[in-house]
């Protein structure tokens, strides 16, 4: 059962609001209508009952990939929906999705559409409720479940292929800066001490590396805590909607990477709006709903932009081009799809497309960023090695001499 804020009026007209526990906003104002109450409003409080936390939780992609495959499985088997959300949220092994479940299931008892039970959760994208929402219209879940469930499994292999080509890169700057901590803070100490017993002079390069290394020691713990709040705070206003904005265009900017990320994320709308289309959406709200559901926030502002004009009356790769946002290439596929009336099947050339593109440009930009950074770890590797044996070497030498 969910929790439900209710502003009313008794029969003396005097307005109060109550927290009732109910299926559904339904059963909530019959309740309240039958014992002569006026119901103003009636809003959902929070999420599922039970199931609150301090911070939102979520669901993984993989986990939500394989409810949905259970359950398009045991609905085309002939179960009715009610009773497969019950027999799969009792084989749910994850007690945070078991609750969210089983408040779908009572939503359902309720009377609530599965579109509406699983939008009340708050942890679902906006794609999925959406194409739940065009499916029950159309008289025709079973189709777009299976649209949804292909989208997810293209969009999951698409996120593990990137992953796996930044995997390697990831270890070597890892090893780059564990290697560099070591020798600052353990091996440079220890040089320090010998040449003060050495009492010799030092070359500048040696006073260098020591100093840098004491200081290292000194102001750890503050740069340790500094980056730390640093992050906290770059991460909050990395939430906020300027924040998000900024961070994106700062993205897009970047040489190289910025271009993959456009890309990536073209091509993942591409597949949303295919998806959407395909279900039996209608053009704007599909649009809308991409645009909610993209990480892009300059795409998905140019998206809501273009959704308007399409709104106007004019076509959608016109719309998308007035935005200066979509690569140019994309927008004249898109406009061959229109043209031609295969618009959701040309979206998937477009994501198929710009898929293979990213593939090969991370490929390449990782394949020159790998020895970049093997240089330059040797690079740090060698002059601090060089800064801490040249007064030995130098010792060493006078002592020949003097022989």
């Amino acid at each position: 059962m969910a929790e439900y804020v209710v502003k009313l009026a008794d029969e003396r007209g005097r307005i109060q609001e109550k927290t009732e526990s109910a299926h559904s906003e339904a059963e909530i104002r019959d309740r309240f209508s039958q014992a002569g109450y006026l119901v103003y409003s009636v809003k959902a409080r929070g999420t599922a009952v039970g199931i609150r936390l301090p911070f939102r939780r979520k669901v993984s992609a993989q986990q939500f990939l394989i409810f949905n495959q259970q359950f398009l499985t045991l609905v085309r088997a002939g179960l009715p929906i009610v009773q497969s959300m019950e027999l799969l949220m009792r084989r749910q092994k994850n007690q945070y999705f078991q609750k969210v479940l089983e408040d779908v299931r009572d939503r359902l008892k309720g009377g609530s559409l599965l579109s509406e039970a699983f939008e009340a959760q708050g942890i679902f994208p906006k794609i999925y409720t959406t194409t739940l929402l065009a499916g029950e219209k159309s008289g025709n879940l079973e189709e777009v479940v299976g649209r949804y469930i292909a989208f997810q499994r293209l969009l999951l292999s698409f996120r593990k292929k990137l992953i796996a080509s930044l995997i390697y890169p990831s270890i070597l700057v890892c090893g780059v800066v564990v290697l560099f901590s070591m020798l600052i803070t353990w091996v440079v100490p220890r040089f320090a001490l010998l040449f003060q017993d050495l009492g010799s002079d030092l070359p500048a390069i040696t006073k260098f590396v020591l100093a840098f290394g004491n200081n290292a020691q000194t102001w750890a713990p503050f740069v340790l805590v500094g980056a730390i709040v640093l992050a906290i705070v770059f991460f909050r206003w990395k939430k906020t909607e300027s924040g998000s904005l900024m961070w994106d265009r700062f993205m897009m900017s970047l040489p190289i990477f910025g271009q993959i990320w456009l890309k990536s994320q073209v091509s993942t709308f591409s597949r949303m709006l295919s998806t959407l289309l395909g279900g039996g959406l209608p053009l704007v709200p599909s649009l809308e709903t991409a645009a909610a559901s993209i990480g892009s926030k300059t795409l998905a502002r140019g998206i809501r932009t273009a959704s308007k004009s399409v709104r106007e009356g004019r076509s959608l790769a016109r719309s998308l081009e007035a935005t200066a946002a979509f690569p140019d290439l994309s927008v004249e596929m898109i406009e061959v799809g229109e043209s031609t009336g295969a618009l959701p099947q040309m979206l998937v050339s477009v994501a198929e497309f710009y898929e293979e593109d990213v593939q090969n440009a991370l490929a390449a930009a990782m394949s020159l960023v790998e020895p970049v950074i093997l240089i330059i770890m040797g690079m740090v590797v060698g002059f601090i090695l060089i800064a801490l044996y040249l007064p030995i070497f130098s010792i060493g030498m006078g002592g020949a001499a003097g022989h």
